[in-house]
């Protein structure tokens, strides 16, 4: 077998992310769909549960009001914007339908996307009533600048959607030069934000971001966030106007709400910070690329990614004969390796098979990495 060659930097910081954790049963390699949330965030989201029990679900919350504030002014920095701009919702998805609920694009609008988006995100998009045209991209799925700026300096869309790293391939769109290209064409851009949050820089100058909390940053599942620009904002028409006082966009923000999520997320992010955002990129990166070295070929699998993309998502192309599902099943059950299975219906509009995505998280080890390999 292989040995990784890249080395796995930062090891103290995969020795504290471990540390900080439950003893997992097995091998988790499965961050791009859920990440093991640390004792302390699952310690404090059951004290505000038990806090709701004895105090009053209302009156516990409001004494987590000033924690909140801070999260949402901290996630707001993450993303280059204000404590105001920031609302916490219930998912990635869930912000996204009161993005759009709010915003009432006239019925036929068109908004560019990526051909590999998200289908649940481009089938809201068409429920919206908008209409979906695809971003020009090369032949990995980025975005082609030279393509996007001559699609917006012809005949502009209302909006761009970008997923900022897709969830069948672990691609880093370039972002930050659409969102140049947008602020010159006037065009906003919507950033999608669930696989990139806590992974790759998200502070790229988008209009609006969103993202869920249960990914690589680590919080309760059942929480995302959304963050709209002062520009965007103006134009949206939330249901009802908040309480006097209050910012404007927090009008979309439920009432009905998992708050003790909430203040897991809020404790996640700052465990993110304490660990320090540049590191964390950094030993995800290399994980990426010991991840992609010691998998290629292994089995007969073949790595998606160029080596050197600098995120910790892998997809696998398998063998001829190989059943994805099956090997997902397998490698959980004999050997409690936790991946991810993907089917083409989860990009239609890109994929043309089925992948094995592998997303080890900062605690990750080459021994994991080794032993997958082995597996497959």
């Amino acid at each position: 077998m292989t040995a990784p060659g890249p080395a796995l930097v930062h090891e103290d910081l995969g020795a504290a992310w471990r540390a900080a954790r439950p003893r997992p049963a097995g091998r988790h390699l499965d961050s791009a769909a859920c990440s093991r949330q640390s004792s302390r965030v699952l310690e404090a989201v059951a004290h505000h549960a038990r806090n709701e029990a004895e105090l009053g679900g209302y009156v516990a919350e409001a004494t987590v009001g000033e924690l909140l504030q801070q999260g949402r002014s901290v996630l707001g920095g993450l993303v280059g914007m204000a404590a105001a701009d920031v609302v916490f919702v219930e998912s990635a998805q869930a912000a996204l339908n009161a993005l759009l609920a709010a915003w009432r694009l006239p019925a036929g609008s068109r908004v560019a996307c990526l051909p590999g988006e998200y289908a649940p995100n481009a089938a809201h998009l068409q429920a919206a009533g908008l209409a979906v045209e695809r971003l020009p991209v090369d032949g990995l799925g980025r975005a082609d600048l030279d393509g996007v700026a001559r699609l917006l300096a012809g005949d502009p869309p209302s909006l761009v959607h970008l997923t900022h790293v897709a969830s069948h391939r672990g691609v880093v769109q370039p972002a930050g030069a659409v969102a140049q290209l947008c602020r010159a064409a006037g065009v906003p851009l919507v950033l999608d934000a669930a696989q990139s949050l806590g992974h790759v820089d998200t502070d790229v100058g988008a209009d609006v971001v969103y993202s869920t909390s249960r990914k690589w940053l680590a919080g309760p599942r059942g929480v995302g966030v959304l963050c709209v620009r002062p520009s965007v904002a103006a134009a949206l028409t939330p249901l009802l106007a908040p309480p006097d006082g209050v910012p404007p966009l927090r009008a979309l923000e439920s009432g009905e709400a998992h708050v003790a999520g909430r203040v897991g997320l809020v404790l996640a992010v700052g465990e993110h910070l304490a660990a320090g955002p540049e590191p964390v990129r950094e030993r995800l990166a290399a994980l990426g690329r010991a991840t992609r070295e010691v998998l290629d070929g292994a089995g007969g699998w073949r790595v998606v990614e160029p080596r050197e993309e600098p995120t910790a998502t892998t997809t696998l192309r398998p063998p001829d004969g190989a059943d994805v599902v099956a090997t997902r099943a397998r490698l959980l059950g004999e050997h409690g390796v936790v991946t991810t299975a993907i089917g083409p219906q989860r990009a239609p509009g890109e994929m043309t098979g089925p992948v094995l995505r592998v997303s080890p998280h900062l605690d990750a080890t080459a021994d994991d990495l080794e032993a997958l390999a082995a597996a497959l």
